[in-house]
């Protein structure tokens, strides 16, 4: 690490410079990745929550499985319940709607709150599991259950209550982060949901089945003209979600290709201006392998300086814009991204030591000449 030493300290503005586009790629990557995180949570957690081994959604006849067009008939439903290997079957009914905070009894009727975009989610408050969409299902049909970001929006409490599609309902229980569809949720149980759905136009029926068990399910889902998936398979039955993470993951590997070509192309034109080094180097008896060595060192140095400062300012940008970005702060999209900047700067470099481990010392010095 001789030579690698002696030219960090002696171009000392060269690789301030590539360390400052290095931790300029990594705050890119690093919040995009972040970002991408939260707006995958606001779309998708509520789905992941939900209790079950997998997902049955209705098969249509041409086409992929779709949230927003599913409806799971009494058939279909009596065909899982009764399907060998099957524990428990728990109906989950979906829709988007709005709701407002109730006036005050004696208060004017205009008193209430303005209206509030919610993921309305029915589903039976026993046996639905432990999960924090199953924790706000209230016991009563007179009832709801808010997610924080829906009593946040709503301006409600335990105790206070709300209006859903014409009907008042008293707040039950305020729980932790559930989203759906980038609206939060709003639980009720089964036949309050199916009077909510059809006053919004549908016809009360199960959206989805979370299935516990070990059946054979393709075959249980082909007899019902369902379709079985996990629930991260499932995913991609929400139509927004991916197009939406699609694209920012899409920028999100642009920019790590851009980062490998940088930092690959620097180290190039470095490793061409240090060839006489490199020759003297080799004339004087110094393995390949210790030459690549001296570099690579070299550019984690580089890479980890730069990654470090790119990630201090994710962090610290992060927790300024949780607030009002849906950001999300998690080995996921911090050390993740900076181990697979680190990965591909040091291949681009690689890729600019061919000079190195080609180089003929007395061609390098000149001797050609």
């Amino acid at each position: 690490m001789f030579v690698a030493w002696r030219d960090l300290r002696f171009a000392r503005g060269r690789f301030v410079l590539i360390g400052s586009v290095v931790a300029l790629i990594t705050l890119l990557v690093g919040f995009l990745a972040g970002l991408t995180g939260g707006l995958a949570a606001q779309n998708v957690s509520a789905v992941l929550d939900l209790p079950g081994d997998r997902l049955v959604l209705q098969q249509p006849s041409s086409g992929q499985p779709s949230f927003g067009e599913s409806t799971i008939d009494r058939e279909a439903r009596v065909g899982w319940q009764t399907a060998a290997g099957v524990d428990q079957v728990v109906p989950v009914g979906i829709v988007q709607g709005r709701a407002t905070a109730a006036a005050a009894p004696g208060a004017d009727s205009g008193a209430g709150g303005p209206a509030v975009g919610v993921a309305l989610f029915g589903m039976p408050a026993s046996g639905s599991g432990s999960g924090p969409v199953a924790a706000l299902v209230p016991g009563r049909d007179d009832e709801v259950g808010l997610s924080a970001a829906a009593a946040s929006g709503l301006g409600v409490d335990v105790g206070d209550r709300v209006t859903v599609t014409g009907t008042t309902f008293r707040v039950a229980s305020v729980g932790g982060e559930a989203w759906y569809s980038h609206t939060p949720v709003l639980a009720m149980t089964p036949d309050a949901w199916s009077g909510a759905d059809r006053r919004l136009g549908g016809d009360g029926s199960t959206t989805l089945l979370a299935v516990s068990g070990s059946p054979d399910w393709d075959a249980v889902a082909a007899a019902t003209h369902t379709s079985a998936a996990s629930h991260l398979g499932s995913l991609t039955a929400l139509e927004t979600f991916k197009s939406e993470v699609g694209s920012l993951a899409l920028m999100i590997a642009m920019l790590f290709g851009v980062s490998a070509l940088v930092v690959g192309a620097f180290f190039t034109v470095w490793t061409m201006q240090r060839a006489g080094d490199v020759a003297v180097l080799k004339a004087l008896g110094a393995s390949t392998g210790s030459l690549v060595r001296d570099a690579l060192g070299q550019a984690l140095v580089v890479l980890v300086a730069g990654i470090a400062v790119g990630m201090a300012a994710v962090v610290g940008l992060g927790a300024l814009a949780g607030g009002a970005l849906p950001f999300l702060m998690s080995p996921l999209t911090t050390v993740v991204p900076a181990v697979v900047m680190a990965a591909l700067g040091l291949a681009g470099a690689a890729v600019a030591l061919r000079t190195v481990t080609a180089a003929d010392p007395l061609t390098a010095l000149g001797s050609n000449r």
